[in-house]
């Protein structure tokens, strides 16, 4: 039987989220996947909003409402690749009592918020030209190593040669695993 990988989008959700289906090719056939809509999951329409609509309503509510509901949906371990977003979603679902082995969150940039971290294997990715990624004392203070993606900026998930490079990272970890 496959390990479970769940997968979380960004915030404009799957739908709007083409590239998301490269990661599905590339790691299904090691990974059980689940992919789950961050906008679906934190009961935000993103339908004809800008970006900035989007990003407040999940500030306001919608990481709760999407890490409370992933929380009660998976009740097994579970490894997670998440985007943006999704990445503070699963952090938060982490720490309300989500069992998730292994964390690769991929420009998270809202986690430099955060103070206090889960209990799970964390990796985290950023490209350099992410103005708004945790900085360095951030990274020290939760002893999370820094990877950090040369000439890549926040949207640097959505870059095919991304999406191999770091589905070949998560297949190698699972394979020593």
């Amino acid at each position: 039987m496959k390990p479970r990988l769940i997968l979380l989008s960004d915030l404009w959700g799957v739908e709007k989220s083409k590239w998301i289906h490269s990661y599905i090719e590339v790691l299904s056939p090691f990974f059980e996947i689940k992919i789950y809509d961050c906008c679906c999951l934190g009961e935000i329409n993103n339908l004809d909003k800008k970006e900035y609509v989007i990003h407040e309503e999940f500030i306001n509510t919608g990481i709760t409402i999407a890490s409370e509901k992933l929380v009660k949906l998976e009740t097994k371990k579970v490894s997670i690749l998440a985007f943006s977003i999704g990445g503070t979603i699963a952090w938060k679902a982490a720490s309300k009592g989500l069992w998730i082995d292994k964390l690769y969150a991929v420009s998270s940039t809202r986690l430099r918020y955060e103070i206090k971290r889960p209990n799970c294997n964390i990796i985290l990715h950023y490209g350099d030209k992410d103005q708004y990624r945790p900085d360095t004392n951030w990274f020290e203070m939760f002893a999370i190593e820094e990877k950090i993606w040369q000439n890549k900026n926040h949207q640097m998930y959505s870059d095919v040669d991304f999406i191999y490079q770091i589905s070949k990272e998560i297949i190698r970890a699972q394979i020593r695993h």
